[in-house]
C-alpha cells in the first residue's frame, strides 16, 4: 500500500526550507543595508533569523522524513527504491541518503545549517552581512531539490517522488498504479564501506567550512571593512583545511581499501575536483597569515578566499551537471539540473568579481618591500606553488567542460584529455611536491628569527647536512636492493626531507625556548611525511605474484594480468615471493559472529540471505549457531581466504580478498583487496579471476561404489571411510514431514590438511525416490547416495569429480605507506594546533570595535606562528 504521507511532509520541508532562506536573506539583508558594521535594524534582524532557524527546522524534517523512507523500505519512493535494499544493516543505510544527488545536497545543506546557527550565535556584529551570504547559498542549495516544476521549467529534483512518477512507462504501473516493490536494487557495493559512512559526511562539512570565510570575505568588501575580517575568517579557514584535508585523504584510504587498481589516488576527475580547492584553501590561509603578521597580501588573501569557495562550486558542476559522464568513473548522472547548477555558479561568480573590481583599489597595499631575508617572501612563494599546482589539474580535468562548451556554440575542437592522465598529472604535481617541502621548510625556519646572511646561513646548515646525509642514504639503500631512482624521484627525497628535519628543528628550538609550538610546523612535518610516503609507496611498489609458472592462464586475459598474478588451487601451496601461498576456501559474512564462515558450513536455501547450519558454527569456546540452525548471511560478497607463510621465518598470516560477480561492473568480478600492514610495508593482495560462476562444473562421468558400513575406498586419490548410514538432518533442507523417509550416508575424507564430513541423502517422499548429493569443493568431489538394498545391507554410492577450485591473485607489496597515513595525522594533528592556538589568542584579545573587554594579556613577541 502506498504511503504518500511521509513524502508529502518531506516536499513540503524543502518548499518551507526554500521559502525561509529566501526570508532569512533579504530580512539580513534589509537589517545590514546602508549601516556600516554592527548597526542593524533591530526588527529585521529578528525576521532573518526566525527565518533561518525555520529554514534549518524544516531542513531536519526533510531529513527525518527521507531516512525515514530508507529506513522503513518505503520502495513505493524512487530513491529508497534506486539506493538501498531489505538487507542493509543500519549504518550502511545512512550510505544510502547520501549516496543520490539529492541526499548529497541536502547533507551539504544539513552542514550549512548547523554552521549558520553557530555564526549567529558568536559572530555578533559581522552577522547580519555574512548570514546574508550563507542564507543566499541555502537558497541556492535547496532549490536543487526543490522538485517544483512551474510551466514547462523544472526547478531541482525531489528525493520524494513516487516510483511510478519517475517512471510512468514500466507496464506494471499501467496494470496496477499502487504497485510497491517488495525489495530495492541495493546499495553500490564499492560504497558497503565503513568509510562510506564517515567520509562523504566529512568531506561536505569541508565544503560548507569553506562557505564561513568566502562570507567574511564578501562582507567585509560590502562594508568596506577590509581587514577586520581576516581574523574571524582565518579561524574558520583553519577548520576548513583541516576537516577538507581529513576527509579527501578518508577517500584516499577508502579507495586504497577498497578498489583494485592497486593505489589510493587515480587522478580521477572527481578526486581532482575536491583536491583543488583544498590547495587553493591552503593557499588562502597563508596568505591570511601574511596580513596578520607583517600587513601584506591582503589583496591576494581575498582573491585566494574567494576562489576556495567558488572552486568547490565548479566541483559542484563538474561531479553533478554529468559533463564528466565519460570522464570519471564515479561522478554522478545528469537529473537535469545543469541549467541551475550553471546559474548558481555564475550568481556568486559575478557577486564576487563585481565586488572586488568595485572595492579593489581600496584594499590596503603593503608598502613593505620583500627580499630575500623575509620569510613573508618565501610563504608566499610557496603559497604560488600550491595555486600552479591547483591551475595544472583544474585547467586538464576542465577539458570535457571545454569541448561542452565549445561544442555547445558550434565551434570543434581538438584538445582531447592526455593519453595517459595518471603520468601527466603526477609528473607536475610532483615539481609542486618538492616546492611544498622546500619552501615549507625554508620558511619556517626563518619564521621564527631575523634573518641575514650569517643567521639564515647558521640555521639551515645542520638540516642541510642532514638531509644531504639522509638522501644519500636512501640512495644508497635503493641501490643495494637492485632498484633505480630517477633525478626527479632524488630531488623530491631531498625536498621532503629537508621540509621534515627543518620544520622539526625549529619545532625542537620552540620547545627549549619554551614557545608555543607551532602548528604550521607540525602540519608541515606531516606533509613532508605524506610526501616520502607517496614516493615510497607508488615509485617502488614490487608485485610478488610474478607467474612463474610458464603458463599462459587464460588468452582472454591481458599481458599483465597473465604475468603479474599467481594461479592458485584451493589447498595447494604456490610460491609467491618470500611467501608460500595457498588458496583455502569461500567463505560468507554472517552478521554477529566475528570473521567470516566456511560455504562449507552452510547449506544455501531459496532465500539467498538464510542459510541453514551443516554444523555448529563456533569461536573459540562459543557457540553461535547450532547445526541445523537458520542463519542470516551477506551473500553479495565472497571472502576468499588466502594464507600467507614466509619460508625463512615461519612466520604466517592470512588475508580475506573479497569479490562479488556483478555483471553491471565492467568484466562482472568486482574485487577488493585485504591489506597485511607491516611497519615498513603493506601486503596489497586481490583477486583478479575466479572460476565463471554462470558455467556449470564439467563433473565426471558418475563412478559407483557398493559398500558396507566400515569399507575403505579412495575417491579422487583421497582416502574415505564409509562409517554408516543415519536419519538425514533438517540441515539439508529437505523439509521433511510425517511419512517422508531420509537417511543420509556418513563419510569420512582424509583431504591434504583436514577431514571432511560428506553426508549423502537418499529421500523417499510419496513413494518418489529423491536423492541429494552433497559435495566437497576443497577436494573436487561430490558424492551421492544411489541405492540400498536392505538384505545384504549393502548400499550404493556415486562418485563424481571434477576440476579443483582456483583463484587468481594478484599480491603488492608497498614499501613505507604508512609514512603517509601517519604524515596526514601528523598534518591534522598540526591544524588542530593551529586553531587551539587562534582560540587562545582571540581569548586574549578581542577586537575593541566589538565593543568587548580587552583581557589584560602581555603579547610575546617572539611566539609568532605561521598557521
Amino acid at each position: 500500500m502506498l504511503n504518500t504521507l511521509i513524502g508529502d511532509v518531506g516536499h513540503l520541508g524543502v518548499i518551507v526550507a526554500f521559502v525561509a532562506a529566501i526570508v532569512a536573506a533579504y530580512s539580513y539583508y534589509k537589517a545590514s543595508q546602508g549601516r556600516v558594521l554592527g548597526d542593524t535594524d533591530a526588527a529585521w534582524l529578528r525576521l532573518g533569523r526566525g527565518a533561518f532557524a525555520l529554514h534549518g527546522l524544516a531542513v531536519f524534517v526533510v531529513i527525518a522524513a527521507l531516512f525515514g523512507i530508507i529506513h522503513g523500505h518505503r520502495y513505493e519512493y524512487y530513491y529508497a527504491w534506486s539506493h538501498s535494499s531489505n538487507h542493509l544493516p543500519v549504518y550502511y543505510m545512512i550510505s544510502c541518503f547520501w549516496e543520490g544527488q539529492e541526499g548529497s545536497f541536502l547533507l551539504w545543506i544539513f552542514w550549512h545549517v548547523l554552521i549558520g546557527f553557530v555564526l549567529m550565535r558568536y559572530s555578533r556584529r559581522w552577522e547580519a552581512p555574512v548570514m546574508v551570504v550563507f542564507a543566499g547559498v541555502q537558497l541556492f542549495l535547496t532549490s536543487m531539490i526543490l522538485g517544483v516544476v512551474l510551466g514547462g521549467l523544472k526547478i531541482g529534483s525531489s528525493p520524494f517522488i513516487l516510483l511510478r512518477d519517475f517512471m510512468p512507462d514500466l507496464p506494471v504501473f499501467k496494470l496496477n498504479p499502487d504497485f510497491v516493490p517488495k525489495d530495492g536494487t541495493g546499495l553500490n557495493a564499492l560504497l558497503q564501506n565503513y568509510w562510506m559512512v564517515i567520509h562523504p559526511p566529512t568531506l561536505f562539512l569541508g565544503f560548507a567550512l569553506t562557505l564561513v570565510p568566502f562570507a567574511y570575505a564578501i562582507a567585509g568588501l560590502w562594508k568596506g571593512e577590509f581587514t577586520k575580517w581576516v581574523r574571524p575568517a582565518m579561524r574558520w579557514t583553519l577548520w576548513g583545511g583541516l576537516v577538507l584535508g581529513v576527509g579527501i585523504m578518508m577517500g584516499a584510504y577508502w579507495a586504497y581499501e577498497t578498489l583494485n587498481f592497486g593505489g589510493y589516488w587515480n587522478w580521477d576527475p572527481v578526486e581532482n575536483a575536491v583536491y583543488i580547492p583544498w590547495l587553493v584553501l591552503v593557499a588562502s590561509l597563508h596568505g591570511l597569515v601574511l596580513w596578520q603578521r607583517s600587513r601584506t597580501a591582503l589583496r591576494t588573501s581575498f582573491v585566494l578566499v574567494i576562489a576556495t569557495f567558488l572552486l568547490v562550486l565548479y566541483a559542484t558542476f563538474l561531479t553533478r551537471s554529468g559533463v564528466l559522464g565519460n570522464a570519471s568513473v564515479h561522478s554522478f548522472t545528469d537529473l537535469g539540473l545543469s541549467g541551475q547548477l550553471i546559474i548558481y555558479l555564475m550568481a556568486f561568480v559575478v557577486l564576487a568579481i563585481a565586488l572586488l573590481v568595485w572595492r579593489w583599489k581600496q584594499i590596503p597595499v603593503s608598502e613593505k618591500e620583500l627580499t630575500t631575508y623575509n620569510a613573508e617572501l618565501w610563504v608566499f612563494v610557496g603559497a604560488t606553488v600550491l595555486c600552479l599546482g591547483a591551475f595544472q589539474v583544474l585547467w586538464t580535468t576542465s577539458i570535457p567542460v571545454y569541448k561542452a562548451f565549445m561544442g555547445f556554440i558550434g565551434i570543434t575542437t581538438n584538445v582531447a584529455l592526455p593519453a595517459d592522465q595518471i603520468q601527466h598529472y603526477t609528473k607536475a604535481q610532483l615539481w609542486m611536491g618538492v616546492g611544498v617541502a622546500f619552501f615549507s621548510g625554508l620558511a619556517q625556519v626563518m619564521w621564527w628569527q631575523k634573518n641575514n646572511k650569517e643567521s639564515l646561513t647558521s640555521s639551515l646548515t645542520v638540516p642541510g647536512i642532514l638531509t644531504l646525509l639522509g638522501a644519500a642514504l636512501v640512495i644508497l639503500l635503493v641501490q643495494y636492493y637492485g632498484l633505480k631512482m630517477e633525478a626527479t624521484y632524488i630531488v623530491l627525497l631531498t625536498a621532503a626531507l629537508f621540509g621534515v628535519l627543518a620544520n622539526l628543528g625549529m619545532v625542537f628550538t620552540l620547545m627549549k625556548r619554551k614557545v608555543s609550538l607551532s602548528g604550521g610546523g607540525v602540519a608541515h612535518i606531516g606533509i613532508a611525511l605524506m610526501l616520502l610516503g607517496i614516493l615510497a609507496s607508488a615509485g617502488y611498489s614490487n608485485i610478488i605474484s610474478q607467474n612463474v609458472s610458464g603458463l599462459l592462464y587464460s588468452r582472454e586475459f591481458d599481458e599483465t594480468t597473465n604475468r603479474d598474478n599467481v594461479l592458485l588451487w584451493r589447498n595447494d601451496k604456490a610460491p609467491m615471493g618470500k611467501y608460500d601461498v595457498s588458496y583455502t576456501g569461500q567463505y560468507l559474512d554472517v552478521p554477529g559472529v566475528p570473521g567470516y564462515v566456511d560455504k562449507q558450513l552452510l547449506f544455501r536455501t531459496a532465500d539467498e540471505y538464510k542459510a541453514l547450519a551443516r554444523a555448529d558454527i563456533k569461536r573459540g569456546d562459543k557457540l553461535y549457531y547450532k547445526a541445523g540452525d537458520t542463519v542470516e548471511i551477506l551473500p553479495e560478497n565472497t571472502y576468499y581466504r588466502v594464507e600467507y607463510k614466509d619460508r625463512k621465518t615461519g612466520e604466517a598470516f592470512t588475508l580475506y580478498p573479497r569479490a562479488q560477480i556483478n555483471e553491471e561492473m565492467g568484466d562482472g568480478l568486482l574485487a577488493s583487496p585485504d591489506i597485511k600492514q607491516f611497519l615498513s610495508h603493506d601486503i596489497y593482495s586481490h583477486v583478479s579471476a575466479v572460476p565463471p560462476p554462470d558455467k556449470e562444473k564439467d563433473w565426471s562421468e558418475v563412478k559407483e561404489h557398493v559398500l558396507s558400513v566400515g569399507d575403505t575406498i579412495f575417491l579422487n586419490d583421497y582416502l574415505a571411510v564409509f562409517r554408516g548410514v543415519e536419519p538425514a538432518h533438517q540441515t539439508a533442507g529437505l523439509g521433511l514431514t510425517k511419512g517422508d523417509l531420509a537417511i543420509q550416508g556418513d563419510f569420512l575424507v582424509m583431504g591434504e590438511k583436514k577431514q571432511y564430513h560428506v553426508h549423502p541423502v537418499f529421500v523417499v517422499r510419496n513413494r518418489l525416490i529423491g536423492r541429494v548429493p552433497d559435495e566437497v569443493e576443497d577436494l573436487g568431489l561430490r558424492l551421492s547416495f544411489l541405492n540400498v538394498d536392505p538384505e545384504k545391507g549393502k548400499f550404493t554410492f556415486g562418485v563424481s569429480t571434477t576440476q579443483k577450485d582456483y583463484i587468481i591473485l594478484k599480491a603488492v607489496e608497498k614499501p613505507f605507506i604508512n609514512l603517509l597515513w601517519s604524515g596526514t595525522l601528523l598534518m591534522a594533528v598540526g591544524f588542530g594546533m593551529a586553531i587551539y592556538k587562534r582560540r587562545r589568542e582571540t581569548e586574549a584579545f578581542v577586537d575593541p570595535a566589538d565593543g568587548e573587554k580587552v583581557l589584560n594579556v602581555t603579547p610575546q613577541p617572539k611566539a609568532r606562528q605561521v598557521a
